[in-house]
């Protein structure tokens, strides 16, 4: 058919989604912006086993993070109070560290911060993040007296990937996708842009005037969701 929605997935995401979207006449290609990797050196590693053993206010910004620090777990879970950035990391952040541990969420790093702030008593946390985290959530913390710190336990790096297919819609799910696919990218000004936050969509403002449609909570099967009900 002449008339194929065409999507373009900057991230791997589950072929069930791709194979339900091809029969709406959807059909995704997936190309990634950016790699992750955990950082494996032994400053990392002592940081982050001397964290395990304290009892400790945390906060995940990502499932990458999440998984880096795992991968040091033993067999006892730490005294921690986590709090996540989207339901996918706390749903992850609760399966390797106990539906205890989780003392909250938000949807993004201004409403985590202030949810830090309301409800924890704490001086002091511990941030696991990766080496091109965002500035809102430790400025926040710090701002109201809340000491941060800040263990680097995974990297990003850009994928510089031309794009020569123009496509219906896009899919972004960080900022540092974004700031690589521009990199290297332009778009027709009718191509629709889904982002996962607001923050990735005020990415995706600096280089672009295009529609941005952004997720109701962050999560690769919300957004994949979204850009279906919108194209059908």
């Amino acid at each position: 058919m002449e008339n194929k929605i065409h999507i373009l997935c900057t991230r791997d995401i589950d072929k069930t989604l791709i194979r339900n979207a091809a029969e709406k006449n959807i059909w995704i290609d997936v190309l990634p912006f950016i790699a992750t990797e955990p950082i494996e050196n032994v400053e990392v590693q002592q940081e982050i086993e001397n964290a395990l053993i304290l009892s400790a206010t945390v906060a995940f910004t990502s499932m990458n993070a999440v998984e880096a620090v795992a991968g040091f777990l033993l067999d006892d879970q730490p005294d921690w109070k986590i709090y996540c950035i989207g339901n996918n990391t706390r749903q992850l952040a609760k399966k390797h560290f106990g539906d205890q541990s989780i003392a909250g969420f938000a949807n993004d790093a201004t409403t985590l911060a202030e949810l830090i702030i309301d409800e924890s008593e704490t001086e002091e946390l511990i941030f696991f993040c990766g080496n091109r985290r965002r500035n809102e959530l430790p400025d926040l913390l710090k701002h109201k007296g809340i000491a941060v710190e800040e263990i680097v336990v995974y990297e990003t790096t850009a994928i510089s990937n031309i794009v020569k297919k123009e496509y219906n819609g896009i899919l972004f799910f960080s900022p540092s996708a974004v700031e690589s696919f521009f990199d290297v990218n332009k778009v027709s000004e009718n191509t629709v842009f889904f982002a996962i936050g607001k923050t990735t969509a005020a990415t995706i403002r600096k280089f672009a005037t295009n529609k941005i449609i952004v997720a109701n909570e962050p999560g690769k099967e919300n957004m994949f969701e979204k850009m279906l009900e919108y194209f059908t």
